[in-house]
């Protein structure tokens, strides 16, 4: 598959996720949280039942950037540290296959913090 086409099928699932996430907030009493629970586990689902690895081949970082891809991130982590080191490892197993994503995103809004200050809206 050539680099545009590969570009164009990122695009397109990363905006078909976002645009059914959008759906869920408009048509639905659901709040954002749920919808990020319901992406994420949606993600560990999609990675037990042998899914993931086949979408992330065609569709790239548009499934595996996402709160889906975090999913099927820790969901991997888990399957990997029970292999490893037994029954604890379902509890290590999530922590250790994202830390690198939850440390990054800790240091940039650290950063930013320190950039950027925030208003209260005035209603």
């Amino acid at each position: 598959m050539s680099i545009p086409q590969q570009l164009i099928l990122t695009f397109i699932s990363g905006g078909i996720i976002c645009v059914i996430a959008q759906l869920l907030i408009d048509l639905t009493r659901l709040t954002p949280a749920r919808i990020l629970v319901l992406y994420v586990s949606l993600g560990v689902l999609i990675f037990a039942v042998g899914a993931f690895e086949p979408m992330q081949k065609i569709f790239g970082a548009g499934v595996s950037v996402p709160l889906i891809g975090f999913g099927a991130n820790i969901a991997k982590g888990v399957r990997e540290a029970v292999d490893k080191d037994g029954l604890i490892g379902v509890l290590t197993g999530g922590l250790t296959s994202s830390a690198a994503g939850i440390t990054s995103a800790l240091l940039f809004g650290l950063f930013a913090s320190f950039l950027f200050k925030t208003k209260s809206k005035r209603m």
